[in-house]
């Protein structure tokens, strides 16, 4: 670590104590019952930086208790109520926003800036879900019934377990079950192993919102009982849905732990977004979405922009431009300066990043810029001469690299970026409209950006992949059918009459 720490300069975040992050059961702060801690070190310096509570099989089956308990009254709470809850959320959260971007550097290595943008768009999210609260309510009898009434009504799926990563820890956990609690479900939230601390003060908050004790219990554990937990969330009676957020690798676990147990999934996994550039782009514009894109978060969001896929005739100009941009997106310690990027979540991803690179440039592709890894911080880099032999053609990066493609022509175009495992996010660049949108919906994504990012988040928009990107929806109202049942009632007045 020398060589990295060698850019830091004065101190931003004070020396502390580590951060204690207990379970959340029934609205109470406990302990693992085992009394059993782990701890989770800052990325890049190694100091111990949170002491979490690791939860068992015993804090599995409280806190599954719990919500099956809380479930009987929340299901049948007012929509207004569970509407003013999540927007009194969205007020703490924002009020808390430097503790909770503190604590979050801290844990992944993330930029500041990074930080206060999940602390915002979280806020989005906790409003959109209270704007839809009142979708779900306590079914009522139809006024108007024939002799023999068939209806429709919507309730509430039950006990619904969230796994939410660390990436985009305050997003992605407040995703996991806002749209959940406002349809009237109870939910057990389990905590990444890498951000323990910042995902728990999540259940702080929900409870200083006024949330019922038991509507959102949090469990974290040690990374080695991670697929014992987990199994063991899924398993349980009460649990009816789950929700999980990360790695194709472990999203395939989980599904097959589900199966067995026949309990739907809402996935959304790993991506690899081809960023398409056809020769009649606004070149400066294409730049700017495949910079940010390919290195917002050091590039560690499932939408990150890993493939720029440009038509020849244009390919120098726009590596000339995005090499322009990229120039000075230097990475550091957050802790010490503002950054323009931060450190990858673990020397092993550093590691493997390294090995991307060596891989692509023994293969022949030509490193424009950056290149090099020092611990968990590596600068923006930029690698031209991508073909179909190389490991970063294939595999996802999650790390702050982007991999140019360059082809022929449109319909080349479109079989590269569908030559692929993952189908995410996707955008096409192009000033003829009819033509970029022709391209657009040839090439296989859940997600479709023309003339913008691949990284884009509309907290109404139905989010999700096709492929091995996962499936189901969560986002505005596509959400309601992976938390809610409907059920077919009628309802006879009038005496039947049976035949056999």
């Amino acid at each position: 670590m020398a060589e990295a720490n060698s850019r830091l300069t004065a101190r931003v975040f004070p020396q502390h104590e580590p951060f204690r992050a207990e379970l959340l059961i029934d609205g109470r702060s406990v302990a693992a019952r085992s009394r059993a801690v782990f701890q989770r070190t800052n990325p890049i310096t190694g100091e111990v930086v949170t002491i979490a509570a690791a939860a068992s099989a015993e804090d599995v089956d409280d806190a599954g208790c719990a919500a099956a308990a809380a479930f009987s009254e929340w299901s049948v709470t007012p929509a207004e109520t569970r509407a003013a809850i999540l927007r009194r959320a969205k007020t703490r959260l924002q009020e808390r926003a430097d503790e909770i971007a503190h604590i979050m550097s801290l844990e992944t290595g993330g930029t500041l800036d990074w930080c206060h943008f999940n602390v915002e768009l979280a806020g989005r999210i906790m409003e959109q879900a209270a704007l839809l609260a009142g979708e779900v309510s306590p079914p009522r009898l139809p006024e108007d019934m024939s002799p023999t009434g068939s209806f429709v009504v919507r309730q509430p799926a039950g006990v619904c377990l969230a796994i939410a990563p660390w990436n985009a820890p305050i997003v992605l956990g407040v995703r996991s079950f806002a749209f959940a609690i406002a349809w009237g479900n109870t939910v057990i939230l389990k905590t990444s192993e890498l951000c323990p601390a910042t995902q728990r003060v999540l259940g702080d908050i929900m409870s200083e919102a006024g949330l019922p004790p038991g509507v959102l219990n949090i469990l974290s554990h040690a990374p080695e009982a991670a697929r014992d937990i987990v199994e063991a969330l899924i398993a349980h009676p009460v649990v009816r849905r789950i929700n999980f957020t990360g790695s194709t690798r472990v999203g395939r676990i989980i599904a097959e732990i589900s199966a067995r147990h026949m309990k739907r999934c809402l996935m959304e996994l790993s991506g690899k977004a081809p960023l398409v550039v056809l020769a009649d782009a606004d070149l400066d514009a294409a730049a700017d979405a495949a910079v940010f894109g390919a290195f917002f978060n050091q590039g560690q969001i499932c939408m990150s922009t890993e493939r720029i896929i440009v038509e020849e005739a244009v390919a120098d100009a726009l590596l000339e431009r995005m090499i322009d941009r990229a120039r000075a997106l230097k990475a550091g310690d957050p802790a010490f300066a503002p950054q323009p990027l931060g450190a990858v979540i673990s020397e092993s991803a550093g590691r493997r990043l390294a090995g991307l690179v060596d891989d692509a440039t023994r293969k022949g592709a030509h490193v424009c810029l950056g290149g090099k890894v020092l611990g968990t911080l590596m600068d923006a880099t930029i690698i031209d001469g991508i073909t179909r032999d190389m490991r970063l053609y294939r595999e996802e990066i999650f790390g702050p690299v982007a991999a140019v493609i360059r082809v022929a022509d449109a319909d080349e175009a479109v079989t590269i970026a569908n030559d692929c495992d993952y189908g995410l996010s996707g955008a096409v660049f192009s000033e003829n409209l009819p033509r970029a949108f022709d391209v657009a919906m040839r090439i296989e994504t859940g997600i479709m950006h023309i003339n913008g990012a691949t990284v884009t988040d509309d907290p109404a928009m139905p989010f999700g992949g096709v492929k091995a990107s996962g499936y189901g929806r969560i986002g505005g109202l596509s959400a309601l059918d992976e938390f809610t049942e409907q059920r077919w009632v009628t309802m006879a007045q009038t005496k039947q009459q049976y035949r056999i």
